[in-house]
């Protein structure tokens, strides 16, 4: 199984693509063109079970200064030590679920997000080892679980909702699973991975 899926997300990440943003559904949202953004990477990390192939992701701890308790993949900006965002987002992985970078298999990374927070996100698709056994850290972390690939690949499952922010009424990307739900840049850049693999469902 998992050799098949490497080769569905190869395939995926081998078709064209624009990069996306928080923006995508907000046309009348003028941006400035001299804004500068600060690079980061997450890990979009997909691991194979019995019932078929999940992804990895997060519930933020509810104390962060920045979106507490809200479901994100592991990750974060580049810091001066790293040499990209796939080094960035390995070592927030690293340091936020325990994933050691041995059991770690990149496969290569999605067209740039850019975020309302002024960030310019890489998400990097990779494989991890299904022994891995996730270790989320207190300070940042209040949940990691497992969501099955299939759903979040499921053009169907998607759904725009909106509210307002900072004055303004802002519509964006959701994709619920059980209780959590899944919005904003992280279901966009999941819809963005399912646009390019709907006919690579797994």
């Amino acid at each position: 199984m998992t050799i098949e899926i490497r080769r569905r997300l190869e395939r995926a990440l081998a078709k064209s693509g624009a990069p996306s943003s928080d923006y995508d559904l907000n046309a009348d949202v003028k941006l400035p063109s001299e804004r500068r953004l600060r690079p980061a990477g997450v890990l979009a990390a997909v691991s194979s079970r019995p019932t078929g192939s999940v992804i990895l992701l997060t519930k933020r701890a509810p104390t962060l200064k920045h979106h507490p308790g809200q479901i994100a993949f592991p990750g974060g900006k580049v810091d001066d030590g790293d040499t990209d965002p796939s080094a960035a987002a390995l070592r927030e992985a690293r340091e936020e679920i325990g994933l050691p970078s041995d059991m770690v298999d990149v496969i290569g990374c999605l067209p740039p997000h850019e975020t309302v927070t002024g960030f310019q996100v890489t998400p990097v698709l990779a494989l991890v080892d299904p022994l891995f056994k996730p270790i989320p850290e207190p300070g940042e972390v209040a949940e990691i679980f497992e969501v099955p690939l299939a759903h979040v690949l499921d053009r169907d499952r998607f759904s725009i909702q909106s509210r307002r922010w900072r004055g303004t009424r802002r519509a964006y990307y959701t994709v619920p699973w059980g209780p959590y739900y899944i919005w904003g840049a992280t279901a966009r850049m999941l819809c963005a991975l399912a646009d390019r693999m709907a006919d690579e469902t797994d």
